[in-house]
């Protein structure tokens, strides 16, 4: 497995793999453990919708690499049944403009069942120079 291109304690601390992310399509890959599931026993949807979160933005990040980032502005997912064992996202660009980027993707677990669907629609971010600093009066409003 790759190294995730932007490090993120909470997503390591998950144990989410990164497998690619590149043309506008990613992968991501989970071997659930007993904190991943829920009180039934299988995967937790908070979960489910993390992974689907990750791959879409990546997707959507590996279509614009001049992008500094990217933030989720709306997401919405169907879960179909319930995940176990080893988990696998994909994330796919529908479309992109210069400031947004429409995703899809889907979680399947290791039989390739389908376990949940989600488009999302992503908003990148613009690069700031480093070392910029900003001085303002009190009182004067923020950019």
């Amino acid at each position: 497995m790759a190294e995730f291109p932007v490090p993120s304690p909470f997503i390591e601390h998950l144990g989410i793999r990164f497998v690619r992310a590149e043309h506008g399509e990613s992968e991501l890959a989970l071997e659930l453990a007993p904190s991943h599931l829920n009180t039934w026993q299988v995967m937790h949807g908070g979960l489910t919708m993390t992974l689907l979160d990750v791959a879409l933005s990546l997707a959507g990040r590996s279509a614009s690499p001049e992008a500094s980032g990217l933030v989720t502005v709306e997401m919405k997912t169907t879960f179909m049944q319930p995940g176990h064992g080893t988990v696998r996202a994909f994330g796919r660009v529908l479309h992109r403009s210069t400031t947004m980027v429409y995703c899809e993707g889907e979680v399947r677990d290791a039989e390739d069942r389908l376990v949940a669907k989600a488009m999302g629609t992503f908003k990148y971010l613009r690069r700031l120079a480093v070392g910029r600093e900003i001085h303002r009066q009190p009182g004067q409003p923020s950019d």
